[in-house]
């Protein structure tokens, strides 16, 4: 993640990921999960925490899990439901249930209809927040697959040339196993940054830089310093990736209706039709390398590939190259080994929230 993003060791508290785990469980409990939903849904996030994923972590979307529960804009009891199957594909209709939920049961179904005939897609509708798609993606490379997902929903990205936003950011995650290198999993938004880094840049009270916003008409703020406004009923007018079209915009804008296409239209979800702002579907994918060649000499190569990109001759002022997933498997270490770092603002709002659910708070 960003150094812009990421919050000074001044300004947080580490807190143990155990620690941390039992405390996210307990509060998913207090609102109505059952014991199985709650670890996942937990695990889902401190996966997030714990990779250097701050925007998908505890810090930005428990607060809004819990409110979204406490207010009934998410079912916590859910009767997941296949409406339509094949083989290779099914949709589901999750009943209302917690994104980061369903999502991990979908790739389960996704991995085992791989394992039958190759490949497994499935779309999912009636759900909420999907949390960080890279962790649904990485189910698939554990079990020696290639993995993707993603996620649409709301209205965040102007398309380009566009003064209205139209689409989510629209996040894409692939992930492929290696045998000696960290596997390969890349999850991003298509937007030029992820929503929720607003919201980090608006806790520590940073500006935003230039190529990530629109302005007031949708031209492209090339010059940055926007204040960071991230809430309910806040105003998005984030720019596809790529900023303008001068520097591919309009493969950022394309890639976000392709995902709009494969999560929306595709699961027959409400709103996709019409873009209302509060629609939202996912899909999630599986190919089993086995059905293409063979797994350990697939594994060798990812090897040598993944080394050769890590062991490029770095620019001037850099000190190595990355692969996507590599920092983030060396931030998953680190943070096991130290904690991880939560803004004090965030210490603050467990502390309440742990009194107002009756729950025992033990952070720090």
């Amino acid at each position: 993640m960003l150094k812009h993003f990421q919050v000074p060791e001044s300004e947080s508290t580490r807190v143990m990921p155990d620690n941390l785990r039992s405390t996210v469980e307990e509060l998913f409990r207090k609102v109505g999960l059952s014991d199985e939903d709650a670890v996942l849904g937990a695990d889902v996030l401190v996966y997030a925490d714990l990779r250097g994923v701050d925007t998908h972590g505890v810090s930005n979307m428990l607060r809004y899990y819990i409110k979204a529960y406490t207010e009934g804009t998410i079912n916590p009891t859910p009767n997941f439901q296949i409406i339509h199957e094949t083989p290779s594909t099914a949709t589901i209709d999750a009943d209302g249930a917690l994104g980061n939920i369903v999502a991990p049961r979908a790739m389960e179904i996704a991995i085992e209809k791989a394992r039958k005939v190759g490949s497994g897609g499935i779309a999912i509708r009636n759900s909420g927040h999907a949390g960080a798609v890279g962790y649904h993606a990485r189910m698939a490379a554990q079990a020696d697959m290639i993995g993707m997902a993603m996620t649409a929903g709301g209205n965040a990205m102007l398309p380009t040339f566009g003064a209205e936003a139209k689409l989510g950011t629209n996040p894409i995650a692939w992930a492929a196993p290696a045998r000696n290198e960290e596997p390969f999993i890349f999850d991003a938004a298509m937007t030029s940054i992820a929503g929720n880094k607003i919201g980090l840049a608006a806790r520590m009270g940073k500006p935003l830089e230039a190529g990530w916003l629109g302005n007031e008409d949708g031209t492209p703020d090339m010059e940055g310093g926007q204040e960071a406004v991230f809430g309910a009923g806040s105003l998005r007018r984030q720019l596809p990736m790529g900023g303008t079209r001068e520097l591919g915009s309009h493969k950022g804008y394309s890639l976000g209706v392709v995902v709009d296409i494969m999560c929306g239209p595709l699961s027959a979800a409400p709103g996709f039709r019409s873009a209302e702002i509060n629609r939202r579907a996912h899909y999630v994918q599986a190919w089993d390398i086995s059905g293409f060649c063979d797994v350990d000499e697939f594994k060798d190569d990812m090897d040598g590939m993944l080394e050769g990109l890590r062991t490029t001759r770095p620019i001037p002022g850099e000190e190595r190259v990355l692969y996507a997933g590599l920092y983030e498997a060396e931030t998953e270490v680190e943070r096991t080994r130290d904690g991880i770092p939560l803004h004090h603002e965030v210490i603050d709002w467990f502390k309440s929230i742990c009194a107002e659910l009756s729950v025992d708070y033990t952070l720090s």
